[in-house]
């Protein structure tokens, strides 16, 4: 999507959560998952299953959002991706 950013939550096999932004989703999970970045805290964790994702028509609305769910504690973390993806499955598969 053209002129679309992204806010998404990555989530390890322990449940343990990344958040980040992008414009490309499929090009942004594609460098996580193949460890183009190994020292990068999602490469390391293991946080490669995309299991929230929401966009955003600009840069800034995008990095608004992340900071808030950033700031959020665990517990609420939790319960967004619950209300949108109940089985934590890898929405990431449905992008390929």
């Amino acid at each position: 999507m053209p002129g679309s950013y992204f806010v998404y939550i990555l989530a390890s096999e322990s449940r343990e959560l990344y958040i980040g932004i992008t414009n490309n989703i499929v090009r942004r999970l594609y460098q996580h998952r193949e460890g183009l970045h190994p020292e990068s805290f999602a490469y390391q964790h293991k946080t490669l299953n995309l299991v929230c994702l929401e966009c955003c028509s600009d840069a800034r609305g995008a990095i608004r959002r992340e900071k808030q769910l950033k700031g959020w504690t665990r517990r609420k973390k939790i319960a967004l991706i619950e209300r949108v993806n109940p089985e934590w499955g890898d929405l990431g598969e449905d992008l390929r």
